[in-house]
């Protein structure tokens, strides 16, 4: 393994890192800047589609939307496999995502096991996410006391 393949490695790690950090945080606008403009994002949720979004400006407005409706989030990323090829790069990735919302004046937490299928390019001297596949594959929920 070629030191430049380890630093781009290392730069996907890191994209994938800002991404929850990012969001955690409900930097939306910042988060979109790490998505190409003709970005491709779809959710899956016990196998079944529950949103396709393309485009950063859509993507954005659901994201705030969603952030509007969840108190807290909290994200664990875990492995991350990716293949590189050039200025693109495929990857999986693995996350614990844990979200609080408020229902009926009781704080209920999401606790989701998540799956992403990501697709990478290398533009304008960064890599970005250019489709995203976020598999949502154990979902909890509870009420927090």
């Amino acid at each position: 393994m070629t030191l430049e393949i380890l630093k781009i490695k290392e730069e996907l790690r890191a994209l994938i890192d800002d991404y929850a950090t990012l969001g955690d945080e409900k930097k939306i606008a910042q988060v979109m800047d790490l998505f190409t403009p003709d970005v491709k994002y779809d959710v899956y949720m016990n196998n079944s589609l529950v949103s396709s979004v393309s485009g950063r400006e859509n993507m954005e407005s659901d994201f705030n939307k969603h952030a509007a409706e969840v108190k807290t989030y909290f994200t664990l990323n875990g492995q991350h496999k990716v293949i590189i090829n050039e200025s693109t790069a495929t990857g999986v990735s693995f996350s614990q995502l844990k979200m609080v919302r408020e229902n009926e004046g009781k704080n209920i937490l999401s606790d989701y096991s998540v799956k992403y299928e990501d697709k990478y390019v290398f533009q304008d001297g960064k890599w970005l996410i250019k489709e995203r596949i976020g598999h949502f594959l154990i979902i909890e929920t509870k009420t927090l006391n």
